[in-house]
Order: C-alpha cells, then sequence, then structure tokens
C-alpha cells in the first residue's frame, strides 16, 4: 500500500506513503489514493478530509519512471483524481511538511484549505524538463495572481510556504502546523454537512469550471510535449542528474 487512511473523530486522514521515489503521483499511488478519496467521502461519518504524507516530500509530481508508459492515460487519471478532490461535498485540507513539486502542486491546488510548515518548498519544474504545468494549471492558476503564475511557470525557481501563501496557492504558512491545522478543523465541525457542501460549490467555481473546459485541451497539450525531442531530452537529464543539452548557459 502506498495510500492510507485512517478516521478518527470525524476527520478523515489520507497519507501519501511510498518515500522510494518521493511519493510520485505512480499510477498505483493515483489509484489508492482515488479510492481512499471514495471510501471518506462516501462515509456519513466523516466532515472533513486531510491529505498529508510521510518522508520529505509531499508529492514530487509525476513518476518519471512510467513517462514512457501510455502519456495520455496517466494525464486522463490525473485529471481525474484532481476533478474527484473538487468535487467531494467535504472539505478537503493538505497538511504539508515537506517538498511540493510539479503535479503535486496540482493536488495542493486541488484542496479547499493548505497549512504548510517551514519545511515545505515548492515549485512548477515543469519548463524546466521540456514540458508544462498543463493538467496542474487547472487547479493552480485559478488561486493564483497573473503575475505569480507567470513568475514561478516561467522560471522554475523553488519559493516557500510564505511566498506560497502570499500568491494565494496554500491558505497559510503556518510555524505551528499541527495548531493551525487544529483551528480549521474545528471551524470545520461546527458547520453542518449541508452548509459545507453548497459552501464548496461556490468556492470551488473557477477550478471546475476550468477542469470542465480547458482538461481535455490540457491533457492534449500535454501528450504532445512529453513526445518531443526537448521533453525526453529534459526527463533523461533529469533521470542522470544533469543538465540537459538544450539549457543555456548563465
Amino acid at each position: 500500500m502506498l495510500v492510507h487512511l485512517a478516521v478518527e473523530a470525524g476527520i478523515a486522514t489520507i497519507t501519501l506513503d511510498s518515500p522510494h521515489n518521493r511519493n510520485a503521483l505512480s499510477t498505483q499511488l493515483m489509484q489508492e489514493l482515488s479510492a481512499h478519496l471514495e471510501q471518506a467521502t462516501a462515509d456519513e461519518g466523516v466532515r472533513a478530509i486531510v491529505l498529508t504524507h510521510t518522508g520529505r516530500v509531499f508529492c514530487a509530481g509525476a513518476d518519471l519512471s512510467q513517462a514512457g508508459e501510455g502519456i495520455e492515460e496517466g494525464l486522463g487519471r490525473l485529471l481525474n483524481l484532481l476533478r474527484s478532490m473538487v468535487e467531494t461535498p467535504k472539505p478537503l485540507v493538505a497538511r504539508i511538511d515537506g517538498h511540493v513539486r510539479a503535479g503535486g502542486l496540482g493536488l495542493v491546488g486541488a484542496c479547499d484549505l493548505a497549512i504548510a510548515s517551514p519545511n515545505a518548498t515548492f515549485a512548477f519544474t515543469e519548463a524546466r524538463l521540456g514540458v508544462a504545468a498543463s493538467v496542474v494549471s487547472l487547479t493552480t492558476l485559478p488561486r493564483m495572481s497573473d503575475r505569480a503564475c507567470a513568475r514561478y511557470l516561467l522560471t522554475g525557481e523553488v519559493f516557500d510556504s510564505a511566498t506560497a501563501a502570499a500568491i494565494g496557492l496554500i491558505t497559510e504558512a503556518a510555524a505551528d502546523p499541527e495548531a493551525a491545522l487544529t483551528a480549521l478543523l474545528d471551524g470545520i465541525r461546527a458547520c453542518s454537512p449541508q452548509g459545507l457542501a453548497a459552501s464548496k460549490q461556490l468556492t470551488t467555481r473557477a477550478v471546475r469550471a476550468a477542469l470542465t473546459s480547458h482538461g481535455q485541451e490540457m491533457i492534449d497539450l500535454s501528450a504532445r510535449l512529453f513526445g518531443t525531442p526537448e521533453a525526453m531530452e529534459g526527463i533523461m537529464s533529469f533521470l542522470q542528474k544533469r543538465p540537459p543539452t538544450w539549457a543555456a548557459a548563465p
């Protein structure tokens, strides 16, 4: 098992536990995450869902070791996962205590609330591999300012949790993330299931519209980019831990 589910005091906690590949979005991890999300959503005793992780990495993004195994199918699986996260009527809260890269940011954007510790860092690294944050953009760009989107998607630079909060990617950069999470969950417990579901319909309107209107377009874009020589070189250079041949010298 790469993903675990535990329920206590009305809160379902889903934990990504695949440290060998930094919780990358492998086929197995996405399937297990989707199954646990469905189970938590169906549990009438669950008021909210927390998504967290083991190890120093929340999620490293796509599992590049599977890059040649049905790109479009994998992207479709990711799109469906993000849609199910956004469409669950229960509040979904990310609890982040490590690094988040590329596709992992899509998970953060699909959560309604996100708390990150000072240990967390973030980066849209796709352009450094010769691709783009296509499917991931559907849950992240609606939450961020245009200038922030341009800066971080076009540079691939790493930014901290305080910056992530300032640009709208996360809810709070917390020195004490457990206390911050507890405060959020206490507030959610004070709300009715009906009120929470209806309120979530309002707060996710822009993200749901992006997923519906541009989902297939983003899958097509990403699949096309992954098949190009530049992307193949970018992925190979990443796996071999060397600069890609097309990277310009400073």
